[in-house]
């Protein structure tokens, strides 16, 4: 595929996919401030405390077998109805063992309530299990435009649902409700629109070739899913529901944000860059562009985030979150440097060495483990603290094959997000003096960003900076259609 060609398609499924999380996730977003007004930080967290035990037998759901089938070239029907089939088989086990620990899960953390709540969540692993493989042939096949409404349906579906019965005094029900509704229809409306069914067939030589990939990804991804999510484990154990609800809520903005670009990013780029595996210019080149723009991108909306907490928190969740901002501003220190961490891992997989991701893995958990067990008996903060620590050190780890694989190491990554760091930095300070002039919460919000923005371009156009040029080029035909189509 030529360079243009690639560059096109590349562009235009970023955008859809970039619609489809900005979409569903912005109503998200608002319903996430909606239910923070309604319910209690105690009920977030309990709810936060029941989801670290299901995106941990999330990660059996894929077995890696997902992005196998996104990396193998020649993926067909059989390969992806043996995958299927096993996967739904794991989900079944799953989730009757789920079922079964229930209740020693709450009488562990002394909380009777978690044992129907996590039954009745844990249905969304098994939903899961069917979604998983369409999702892959969507990727695949570069066909994202099919996420952008089943995505949006399911959480605008759910969002109601979610709102309704937090506002009817249903409390943490109302959040497990929201999550697999959502799930539930995101999959039905997937089955409508993607012409994939699956087969009653199952080549066992086919799947022992796609596991070999995908085993390797699936003990990395374990390891990452419970490394992330031990923290919270932690804190709900030790803590207080509460202290776990601010620092989930502290992280959740941010992550909000991050998820949005970098999964668009990351579920583009990975079969874009298995395309191109063969060749190491190419796919160093999509590596640098990749990590410059993303981070162009995510730099100024996290450090705007982190510099305006004080703001937006009580104006949107009302003071009773306040606790919150010190965890969400070294939050947005850790999620600022996640284009390096996805752009890496992506070449890496690309070239399908699984097995250096699994290594990789290994090393940073060894490091995380350290900073965990150094920073529990300090409190949660020390926790944030911590995880922002092990955070820089997994940049380097992470970027440490593709000195050797494709000339491109953790310093000359570092170099090329140097300006937009400096320049997203610049522009938060120069919103605080903003916050001392003694306007409401809403104006001053208003005002911090319209400077910000102003800063931040204005910035880039000074300082000719690469990423915004490219993004400009990219937004500036779609402007003048929509313009010509308003005037035409």
């Amino acid at each position: 595929m030529a360079d243009n060609q690639i560059k096109t398609r590349t562009v235009s499924n970023l955008f859809w996919r970039f619609a489809e999380r900005c979409g569903a996730q912005g109503v998200a977003f608002i319903v996430s401030i909606i239910l923070a007004r309604l319910l209690d930080p105690e009920a977030y967290g309990t709810v936060a405390l029941l989801t670290v035990f299901t995106s941990i037998l999330q990660v059996f759901v894929d077995s890696g077998l997902g992005n196998a089938l996104i990396q193998k070239k020649d993926a067909d029907q059989l390969d992806f109805s043996s995958v299927f089939l096993f996967n739904m088989g794991m989900c079944l086990v799953l989730y009757i063992l789920l079922y079964v620990a229930s209740p020693l899960i709450a009488f562990f953390y002394n909380d009777p309530s978690l044992t129907p709540m996590m039954r009745v969540l844990g249905l969304t692993i098994v939903i899961s299990g069917f979604k998983n493989i369409q999702q892959a042939y969507v990727s695949k096949h570069l066909m994202f435009k099919k996420f952008f409404f089943s995505t949006l349906g399911g959480t605008i579906i759910a969002a109601v649902v979610g709102i309704a019965m937090a506002y009817n005094g249903f409390g943490a029900w109302a959040i497990v409700a929201q999550q697999v509704v959502n799930t539930a229809i995101d999959t039905m409306i997937l089955f409508a629109t993607v012409k994939w069914r699956p087969h009653i067939q199952f080549s066992y030589p086919r799947f022992k070739k796609l596991f070999s990939y995908g085993w390797k990804l699936l003990v990395s991804g374990l390891l990452d899913t419970v490394y992330n999510d031990l923290r919270q484990l932690i804190i709900g154990k030790l803590y207080t529901s509460s202290d776990l609800a601010y620092y989930n809520k502290g992280k959740q903005f941010p992550n909000f944000v991050i998820n949005n670009i970098n999964n668009a990013i990351d579920s583009v780029l990975l079969p874009v860059m298995s395309a191109a595996q063969d060749d190491e210019s190419s796919l160093k080149r999509m590596t640098r562009h990749s990590i410059k723009t993303s981070t162009y991108v995510m730099a100024p909306i996290m450090m705007g985030m982190a510099f305006t907490s004080n703001v937006f928190i009580p104006l949107l969740l009302t003071d009773k979150w306040n606790p919150c901002i010190p965890y969400l501003r070294v939050f947005c220190i850790v999620y600022m440097f996640r284009p390096i961490h996805t752009a890496n891992l992506n070449a890496i997989r690309a070239m399908g060495r699984s097995d250096l991701i699994l290594q990789l893995e290994v090393k940073k958990k060894i490091v995380g483990l350290a900073s965990i067990f150094a920073a529990v008996w300090w409190g949660p903060m020390a926790m944030a603290y911590s995880f922002l620590v092990t955070s820089i050190l997994n940049q380097m780890i992470n970027a440490g094959p593709n000195k050797k694989l494709l000339d491109y190491g953790y310093l000359e990554q570092l170099k090329d997000i140097l300006p937009s760091l400096f320049l997203a930095i610049f522009m938060g300070f120069c919103t605080i003096p903003i916050s001392l002039i003694g306007m409401t919460n809403l104006a001053t919000f208003v005002l911090q960003v319209i400077v910000g923005a102003i800063v931040y371009i204005g910035g880039s156009v000074l300082l000719k900076m690469e990423s915004f040029y490219f993004i400009w080029d990219i937004l500036k035909p779609m402007i003048k259609r929509q313009f010509k189509k308003k005037n035409g």
